[in-house]
This record gives C-alpha cells, structure tokens and sequence, in this order.
C-alpha cells in the first residue's frame, strides 16, 4: 500500500473568470445571503416559539387537518396527466449539495411544509413524536431543557428529521445508537392510494418500516415518526487528544480512541457517549471523546467551562485544532451547545464561504449572523458556480467498515488530498430483513474491534471542502475523483450519502445498495409509477421528458436483475 501514502503529480490549471467570482462570492454573502438568513430564522424561531405555546391536543388537531389535506391533494392526481408525485419544496431548499434535479422536469406537487411541529413529547413512553420539518435546532430547544434529547442528534441546526429519516444522519453517538433512523420507532406514512398507515418494526407493515430508511422519500409521504429520547445531563465532558504519524497511524488512533480491546463494546463504563476525530494534515489530527457530565461536576473548582454556543467564540475544529499545540486537555461544553457545535462554522465549509469569518473581529462583529443558510448560498450562485462547486469541490460522506478507516484515508489522500477530514463512527446493525445499507456478510465471526454480535461498526469519512490541488492551482477533476470514490466503496463494502453528488449509473448504484427489499415494497405499495424510483431521485442531471414519462411507466422488474454478481 505505500505507493498510496503519495498523492498525485497534478499540472498547473488555468485560472478561469469563474474562479474569481469564486473567490468574490464573499460579497454576495455578506450583503445578501447573510441578511437573508438572519431574518429567515428570527421569523422561523418566532413561528417555533408560538407553536411550542400550542397544547400537544392543538398541534395534533393541526396535524390531522393537515393529513387530510394532503390525502385529498394525492386523490387529485391523474396518473395520465400529472408527473411523479414529489413534495412542493423548492429545488434550492435542500440542505443537501445534490442538485434537486427532478423538480425541473414534469412533476406532481404535494405540499408539506405545515408539518414542522414537535407533536409530544413523551418522558414515559421516552419517544418524541414529530412532523418531517422539524429541525434539530427546534427539537433541542424543546427537549434539552428536560433533561433529554433524540439518542442521535444531528450536528447542523437545519437538518430535518425528514432528511434524516428518508436521507442520511449521524451524530457522534451513532457509535452507540447507529445512525438516525435506528432510532425510530415508528413512521406514519401516506401511500400512493392516500392511505395513511402507521410502519413499526412488529407490525404488519414492518417491511416498510425497514425499507424507509435511506429510500428518499420514495415510498410514501412521511407526515410523522416517532423517535427513541434519552436522558441526558446539563454538560459534556470533552477530551480532546493530540495524535501525530503517518495518515495510517491517524487511522487506527482513531479507531482504538474508542473501541474496547477486551470486545466490551456496549459497555457504558469503557465507551463514551459521543466520539469524533478530526484530520488536519497527512501527519496530525485529534481525537475528541465526550462524556454527559452534571451541573454540580462541571462546576467544580478547576474545571474549565467553555459556552462554545456564543456567536464570538472560535470555531469549533479550530478550537479542537489547539491541542496539537497545547495537548491534551479536558474542558466542559454545556450540551446544547456541544450537539450544534459544527453549525456556526458549517464544520469547516464557513471559511471558504467567507475567508475572514472566523477572525476575531469578525466573530465579534457578525459572527451572529453566522452561518449562512445552504438553500440561500445554493438560490444565489447560479450554473457557473454550481458546476464549478461539482467539478473543483468535494462534499462526500464516505461510510466504510471501521477496520478500513486507515486504508480509506490513504486513498483520500492519493486522490483527494484534502483536510481537514471528518471521522465518526456507527453501528450498522444486521436487520431482521436486508435493508439498503447492510453489514458485510459473515462479520459477526471476525469480532473485530467496535463489532458487536447485531451490528458492525462503520465509520463516516466526512470529506468536506476544496482539495489542496485546487488550492494550489492544479488541475483536478471532481467528477472523476467522485468516481474513483464510488468505485472503491463498492469494492470495499462501503456506501456513499446520498445528500451528496452521484455520478453512478444505476447498475452501479444497485451494486453499492441492496435493492431487494427496496423492490418488493415498492410493488407491494404501488409506488411505481407514482414516487420516482430512489436512483431517479438521486441521479445527477436534469430529467427529460423520456426519462420522466419511462418512470410513470414502469413495471415491477428486479433493479439488479442484470448484474452478474447481485448482492447475497
């Protein structure tokens, strides 16, 4: 493997007009973007703010009005006329960086944007029962108070529990609780008939409560789901450890930071509530452990308070960056504020959006008004600089085996070359049905470190931001380092975020997911023909109206039936 530890000889490139207006996107952001998303969410806290003041019984008086009126659009529809149903938001408002390419071509629309209320809250039952538009910032508002919180919560305030659910989504706890939609309890989804049904694992709907994970929205309308709650305390204990070596001794510091060597995984005493890593360099990152700490532990003499939620305090990863100066050390974030950590400075993607935003004067300034919101930067810069962010940038979530981090950083390092890199690990759990996204066959027999004897510990290799060739005036080619990505994630038994830009093609993209129970429910609950299929969603490029019109038209067929090496 050394030949991989070198990344590639890249000649120079020329410096084209969309280049500089790259670099002078800073104005756009300041004077517009920037004011724009402030006022968005004052107006979007005051609307939370009011209907959290509503009794549980109103919302969910709310709720069923709103049922109805979704119920009765979806009756609408003629399947002669009309396009593939999808929701009414805006192409641009995804927190995703895929284009919604879609919702160009001839479409279906059924509008969701009333459900974004927190219906209850139930410290009995320890489940949280919410609409698909509530996002992580508002859940935490409610529940953090209470002493308790969803077992996985999302870094970015924006994300929703719908993307979350239908999409992708991880927190440092996923090492414990697996990723977002492990945590569900049960879905309320309307089908292609209108009909509304309520999915849990031991129901008569169970195939669909597995196959809805990862499924983008393809299946039926999420109006509702009900999500695991645990109790937490007022801080997090925060260590963060100095590592220094080669990229593969980064990687396997990062997997002994919070694996059990004696196979202990699910031992609370030997592993901590929340894990990440971050790489700075081929030569040094830090490992960040996290431990829920009371009030009264926080507070004694010695210890050290940080209120990292203040809009002035430096950004996180460069806060974490100080222990390669000044190692090791210990500091208590009250937990609120340590779960939106990564929002202010969007992880690291804040410092190319607006270069001097993380000086001192800026944060004391404007940092309040920070951070630009995604669908806003994404309304504002037009084709040229989208495809220019395709070609010359990279945001991928790359989720590989946890034994394979180190191989998987070598590889990022030969064809990306890109830091600071994201490193988190989750469980993926070993289902009673084989869902999209599974374990690797037979890894219940090697006990690896952080395997358990139902789930095999993964990791997301976050790769976020322009590669260093970029920086350095080199050519680079996203599209094909995007392939190169995609290939070796099949190769190694990985997956790819399906928020982010896919360049596979469908026989491909059924041999990185497993498309058998996908398959079935989609004929069981006739979505064929009425939701696009989860690769037509996702695919890369506008859809022409042959596209458009072969997907209203398709049959029940096998989506891998041509491979020669389907999945087991």
């Amino acid at each position: 493997m050394s030949d991989l530890t070198q990344p590639l000889v890249r000649p120079k490139r020329k410096i084209t007009v969309v280049d500089y207006l790259v670099k002078l996107r800073w104005i756009i952001v300041i004077f517009v973007v920037l004011p724009i998303s402030f006022t968005f969410d004052v107006l979007t806290y005051w609307g939370d703010w009011w209907s959290s003041r509503k009794s549980y019984k109103k919302r969910q008086e709310e709720h069923d009005e709103n049922v109805r009126k979704v119920i009765k659009r979806l009756k609408e529809r003629d399947p002669k006329r009309d396009g593939l149903v999808c929701t009414a938001r805006k192409p641009y408002i995804a927190v995703g960086m895929r284009n919604v390419d879609y919702k160009r071509a001839r479409h279906f629309e059924v509008d969701l944007s009333a459900f974004r209320n927190v219906l209850e809250i139930d410290t009995e039952r320890m489940v949280a029962r919410l609409e698909p538009l509530v996002n992580m910032g508002q859940i935490t508002r409610e529940t953090v108070p209470m002493n308790v919180a969803l077992a996985v919560v999302a870094e970015l305030d924006d994300l929703t529990v719908g993307g979350l659910i239908n999409g992708y989504g991880i927190e440092g706890s996923s090492h414990i609780y697996g990723l977002f939609a492990d945590t569900v309890v049960a879905y309320e989804i309307i089908l292609s008939d209108g009909t509304l049904v309520k999915a849990t694992a031991d129901n008569e709907y169970s195939d669909l409560f597995y196959a809805i994970p990862w499924s983008q929205g393809t299946l039926g309308l999420l109006v509702a789901a009900e999500i695991k709650l645990i109790h937490i305390k007022e801080y997090m204990r925060v260590t963060y450890v100095p590592k220094r070596g080669t990229i593969r001794e980064l990687g396997q510091a990062y997997i002994e930071s919070f694996t059990d060597p004696d196979g202990n995984q699910d031992s609370s005493d030997k592993v901590p509530d929340f894990v990440e890593t971050m790489i700075y360099s081929p030569n040094e990152g830090v490992c960040m452990t996290g431990r829920y700490a009371s009030k009264e532990e926080a507070k004694k003499k010695g210890n050290k308070i940080n209120e990292q939620g203040w809009w002035f305090k430096p950004w996180f990863y460069q806060h974490a960056e100080t222990a390669l100066t000044k190692g090791e050390f210990v500091e208590y974030i009250p937990t609120r504020d340590y779960y939106h950590r990564h929002t202010r400075c969007l992880y690291w993607e804040g410092k190319l959006i607006l270069p001097f935003a993380d000086q001192f004067w800026f944060r004391w300034l404007l940092g309040w008004a920070m951070p630009p919101k995604v669908s806003f930067l994404k309304a504002t810069q037009g084709d040229a600089i989208r495809n220019y962010y395709h070609e010359k940038h990279v945001i991928q979530d790359m989720l590989v085996p946890l034994y394979k981090v180190p191989d998987a950083l070598e590889f990022s390092h030969r064809e990306l070359e890109l830091y600071p890199i994201w490193l988190c690990p989750h469980k993926l759990y070993r289902h009673p049905i084989k869902t999209m996204i599974y374990p690797e066959p037979g890894f219940e027999r090697h006990r690896r470190r952080g395997d358990t004897q139902n789930a095999q510990m993964y990791t997301d290799i976050g790769l976020y931001y322009t590669p260093n060739p970029i920086l350095r005036g080199e050519e680079f080619d996203g599209i094909e380092a995007c392939r190169k990505i995609e290939q070796w994630l099949i190769d190694n038994h990985g997956f790819q975020a399906l928020y982010a830009v896919t360049e596979l093609n469908e026989k491909d993209f059924w041999r990185m997911f497993d498309a058998g129970l996908y398959s079935r429910v989609r004929d069981k609950y006739k979505a064929v023909g009425t939701f696009m299929s989860v690769y037509y969603k996702s695919k890369k490029g506008r859809k022409t109206e042959k596209e458009v019109q072969e997907e209203e038209q398709k049959i029940s067929e096998c989506a891998y039936a041509d491979l020669e090496n389907p999945a087991e």
